[in-house]
């Protein structure tokens, strides 16, 4: 949970999305700022009704600061508008800050945060959850959904399903739904098949 101050591992205790982008900037909470070009922090209205919550920035999201810009993100935006979301009314976010990546030649790839580089991004997540208090959530992969309900959850298991907070949650939002991460839509053999599941999803989640 958040602590009272800001030290460069914890949010200060604050509902300002302004001042907890500022002070995740300078987090040092676990080692992925050293090689990451940014803190990518959350993006959208002050009280939007839903948030959305991917793993961690990629490539792209590490060089312009910015959630969901690369072509994971590309992919989302459609997904979210044949489902009937508009973008500009969601809060993106991740929930891991930083871009934890191995180097093969001039390509940095993604790699997958350790669980403890995500129990040490979370509280940066429950501020922004704290600081929206958005209705639904929207839990994109199994990192993100991890994050939020324990290292014990199964994605596969909820998928497209409407879940309560977890009691520490309690309050922050009303429920949540839990997809796959559209990166893993790019991945799919049959990605015709992949997306529509996908889609399928979200429009799960709509209707919640």
């Amino acid at each position: 949970m958040p602590t009272t101050r800001a030290d460069g591992a914890a949010p200060p205790d604050s509902t300002d999305l302004t001042r907890l982008r500022r002070a995740a900037a300078d987090c040092t909470g676990c080692g992925l700022h050293r090689d990451a070009t940014q803190t990518v922090f959350g993006e959208g209205p002050r009280r939007a009704d839903i948030l959305v919550a991917g793993e961690q920035p990629g490539d792209q999201e590490d060089k312009q600061g910015k959630p969901f810009v690369g072509p994971a993100g590309r992919l989302l935006d459609t997904a979210l508008a044949e489902a009937g979301f508009e973008r500009d009314a969601l809060y993106l976010t991740n929930a891991v800050k930083h871009f934890k990546f191995t180097e093969r030649g001039k390509r940095r790839i993604h790699e997958k945060p350790s669980r403890t580089e995500v129990v040490a991004c979370r509280p940066w997540l429950v501020a922004e959850l704290r600081a929206v208090r958005p209705r639904l959530v929207l839990l994109l992969g199994a990192t993100a959904a991890q994050s939020v309900y324990g290292s014990s959850f199964r994605l596969t298991r909820h998928r497209g399903e409407p879940l309560a907070p977890p009691d520490d949650l309690a309050g922050l939002f009303d429920a949540a739904v839990v997809t796959v991460h559209p990166s893993s839509v790019l991945r799919a053999p049959d990605r015709e098949a992949a997306r529509a599941e996908f889609v399928a999803d979200l429009e799960a989640a709509r209707a919640v």
